[in-house]
């Protein structure tokens, strides 16, 4: 059975005593109908519970329901949304972007997302966590690094993903071997944690530049 993608690397965990719980918005990136999504965001969200210095807010992109063609002068009801979901990641101190891959990439709704706003994404770090077929969404992941290396992100370097994602949960949304994707979940809440930590102390110190 395929297991998730675990790092080697021996990162430490970060202590985040006496600091702000770090906001952390994770991204739910597809709404196709039947989507696997949904159980990846559980999974998820589980294991960021339990990590120290986190706070997690769930943005779904089927529920946000942002306009597809991008104008500067929205209507009334389009502009409400919008609002809404801009809040949200301007408060954001990091990311977690959850994507499938669809034809060797990353699904519109995602890019539709991403594309509405700037300044929100500027000097936070991004991470991912991909699922999908045999790829595990990695080529997805690696279209997304580009993307957010536009705008002016950090993005962290380990990724969580699930390979033949539907046959690694049972059918309450349980991981049927969680031990790898549990420690792979680990390393990557921790670089978030580092970087997130950093970046937010030094957008205090001096406001970034794009």
């Amino acid at each position: 059975m395929d297991t998730t993608a675990a790092s080697t690397s021996s990162t430490s965990p970060i202590s985040s005593a006496g600091a702000a719980p770090l906001k952390v918005a994770v991204i739910l990136g597809s709404n196709r109908d039947g989507r696997f999504g949904p159980v990846v965001a559980d999974w998820f969200l589980g294991r960021a519970a339990r990590h120290p210095g986190i706070e997690t807010d769930l943005i779904d992109v089927a529920e946000a329901g942002l306009p597809t063609a991008i104008t500067f002068s929205p209507g009334p009801e389009e502009a409400a949304r919008l609002v809404a979901v801009s809040e949200r990641l301007a408060a954001a101190d990091a990311f977690v972007v959850l994507t499938p891959e669809y034809n060797h990439s990353f699904p519109a709704p995602l890019k539709t997302l991403i594309d509405w706003h700037s300044a929100e994404w500027q000097a936070k770090p991004v991470a991912f966590v991909s699922y999908g077929g045999i790829s595990g969404g990695l080529r997805a992941v690696e279209q997304l690094r580009q993307v957010f290396a536009e705008l002016h992100t950090v993005t962290v370097r380990d990724t969580v993903s699930f390979h033949n994602a539907g046959a690694l949960f049972d059918d309450e949304g349980r991981h049927r071997d969680p031990g790898p994707a549990d420690a792979a979940a680990k390393v990557l809440l921790d670089q978030v944690v580092w970087w997130g930590t950093a970046l937010r102390d030094a957008r205090k110190s001096r406001p970034y530049g794009a």
